[in-house]
């Protein structure tokens, strides 16, 4: 799992202050999480992108009082939004390690039953990884990381 980028602050902030930069640099996680992270076969990124959505949510929440509510509500719903999107693509996935794992222990005779579930869970995590795209491509076009930047700083304001 990725470690959380330190977030400078000292004691004597202002609450807004302390907001921008925490909302900045958990942003700035998020999307540097997301290089790779449609690919099936290392599943770590899309665990390292959920828990830092994970980080962002949590600071935008308890940060909420720092920023404008005409343009904090749009970004925590699309931030929710991305964060049910990987959680989507994230439960197969930790389904068919599991389950793979399992299925080579078990005796020949029972690993076809446990192949018909993987090949399941197969089919949904192919279904969590086109819709991650789409919010993904989404989220993009939206410019929802410049909308967290411009947020972060209209707290500093």
């Amino acid at each position: 799992m990725a470690k959380a980028q330190d977030v400078p602050l000292a004691g004597g902030d202002e609450f807004a202050a302390a907001a921008g930069r925490v909302v900045a640099v958990r942003a700035r996680e998020v999307f540097e999480q997301s290089a790779g992270v449609l690919d099936t076969t290392d599943i770590e990124r899309v665990h390292d992108m959920r828990v830092a959505t994970r980080r962002l949510r949590a600071a935008l929440e308890v940060f909420r009082d720092a920023f404008p509510t005409d343009a904090f509500k749009p970004v925590l719903r699309d931030v929710k939004r991305l964060a049910d999107a990987l959680g989507e693509r994230r439960d197969p996935d930790v389904q068919i390690e599991h389950f793979s794992g399992l299925r080579d222990e078990l005796p020949p005779a029972d690993r076809p039953g446990v192949e018909l579930l993987l090949d399941r869970l197969r089919a949904d995590q192919a279904r969590g990884n086109e819709h991650l795209a789409q919010v993904l491509a989404e989220m993009r076009a939206g410019g929802l990381e410049e909308r967290l930047q411009s947020l972060a700083a209209m707290s500093v304001a």
